[in-house]
């Protein structure tokens, strides 16, 4: 066995440690000695994307946003789900370093994919992108952090509250989709979701394809309104 190989570290725009280290042929990201992520499990950041794009698979032009990139499972998902040649895949990604790392080290767990000229890659933060993109977005996945019980930034501690999830209600087109990923449930986030109005199903789902299968992540779906087919006599613009 191999041992473990410290590849590369960064400091997040708040001035959190990162590092990137290898193991035999998975990769895992840490913060101060914690592991946020590992390419070893990922079953339940691709069902987010799965269960998010799924209403729009017959769509001819779906604009889905991404809110971090990771280690791009979340993203590829989205892409296989959505395999038409007008969707657009945006993700918003607060450290530059991470996408560098996803087109170096690790570019074998997703060869291609951020070659794909639908896929846009915007070293911005999720909220600053919401804010600039009114009604715009069939799909918004939030795969941040722990979820709602943020632990890396008060960047992300504001995308869960009640003014950001208006934010992200704003950026959605009627009928989209706002799906939010946690490694925990959180009754008071889905009364936040419901109180500004989001129509919300909570979903729990293996955090792996393999190994502890007893082992659940929670999934929000919550839905704005109705969808308004852009291709009708009369639909909305």
């Amino acid at each position: 066995m191999k041992p473990y190989k410290k590849l590369a570290e960064t400091l997040t725009p708040e001035g959190e440690s990162l590092e990137l280290y290898q193991h035999d042929d998975s990769f895992f990201i840490s913060s101060n000695g914690q592991r946020l992520m590992t390419s070893l499990a990922h079953g339940s950041e691709e069902e987010l994307a799965r269960m998010a794009c799924q209403p729009f698979r017959s769509a001819r032009q779906p604009v889905v946003l991404i809110g971090g990139l990771g280690m791009c499972f979340t993203l590829s998902a989205a892409v296989e789900s959505l395999g038409q040649r007008g969707a657009r895949f945006v993700v918003a990604e607060l450290t530059s370093a991470i996408l560098e790392w996803n087109q170096t080290y690790m570019k074998s767990i997703h060869p291609g994919l951020l070659d794909d000229s639908r896929v846009e890659v915007r070293i911005k933060s999720v909220q600053k992108i919401m804010a600039e993109s009114p009604a715009v977005f069939s799909a918004i996945m939030l795969d941040v952090d722990n979820g709602p019980s943020a632990f890396h930034g008060e960047a992300n501690d504001s995308l869960y509250t009640l003014e950001g999830i208006h934010l992200a209600k704003n950026a959605l087109k009627d009928g989209g989709i706002l799906a939010v990923w946690s490694a925990y449930s959180d009754p008071k986030y889905t009364k936040l979701l419901r109180k500004a109005g989001f129509d919300v199903s909570v979903v729990e789902v293996p955090a792996a394809h393999k190994g502890r299968k007893n082992r659940l992540h929670t999934i929000w779906l919550a839905k704005k309104g109705e969808y308004v087919s852009q291709h009708k006599k009369g639909a909305k613009k």
